[in-house]
């Protein structure tokens, strides 16, 4: 080839980029909605009186950040079926990142609730709320509001380090483009491309989450 660069094969690929793509997008999505929420219920029992749940949490957040995610995938992955629980890949992952997205959304999140001023608090025990009621109508919109471009940045990251989950044949986008090199023998190109779609994405999925985040998710605090 020399030093020309050849993109003919893309024409061909583009339909396994694509479905690449989708996957990798169908997953972090699901895999957002539900670590937000999880993240949400963690940081407020990190927050809790009970000390038991207070550690269980402390615990999890402590674990999960501080080991790779390709071992905490594989451990799903290998170790579960040793005890008898075997998963479909793509569950797995969306597992995987499900898990790791929580626990660092668990910190971006408590820190949100701490910014709320204490003041907001009172005044809803003024107005005769419950603490839930307080929780979710006062609180927790601020604190949202706050830490949403932590969030969404954690979100985006989660989104990269998914090219880890090629590793157990889920069909995403790295996967492809090895399938794709693999046949090929273009690698530069190959992965130049997806990289360039990888870059796509993540600008156009931090767009979506923080004007759609803010018009809607958390319109609640304005």
């Amino acid at each position: 080839m020399g030093g020309d660069l050849d993109f003919g094969w893309l024409g061909e690929a583009s339909d396994a980029i694509a479905r690449g793509a989708a996957t990798t997008i169908g997953m972090i999505l699901v895999s957002a909605v539900v670590g937000i929420v999880l993240s949400v219920i963690g940081a407020a029992g990190r927050r809790s009186r009970h000390v038991p749940i207070r550690y269980f949490v402390t615990g999890y957040v402590e674990l999960i950040r501080n080991t790779p995610f390709i071992v905490q995938m594989f451990f799903i992955f290998f170790g579960l079926p040793s005890i008898g629980l075997v998963l479909n890949p793509l569950v797995v992952a969306i597992l995987a990142i499900t898990i790791n997205l929580t626990a660092y959304g668990i910190e971006i999140v408590g820190a949100g609730l701490d910014a709320v001023p204490p003041g907001q608090t009172e005044a809803g025990m003024a107005l005769g709320l419950r603490p839930g009621q307080i929780f979710v109508k006062v609180v927790l919109p601020q604190a949202l509001r706050v830490i949403s471009p932590a969030l969404t940045s954690q979100i985006i990251i989660m989104m990269l380090e998914s090219a880890a989950v090629s590793q157990i044949a889920v069909k995403e986008l790295t996967y492809e483009a090895d399938l794709i090199q693999a046949r090929t023998f273009l690698p530069f190109e190959t992965y130049l491309v997806v990289a360039l779609i990888y870059l796509g994405l993540s600008i156009i999925l931090r767009r979506v989450l923080l004007n759609g985040g803010q018009r809607f998710l958390f319109r609640g605090a304005a």
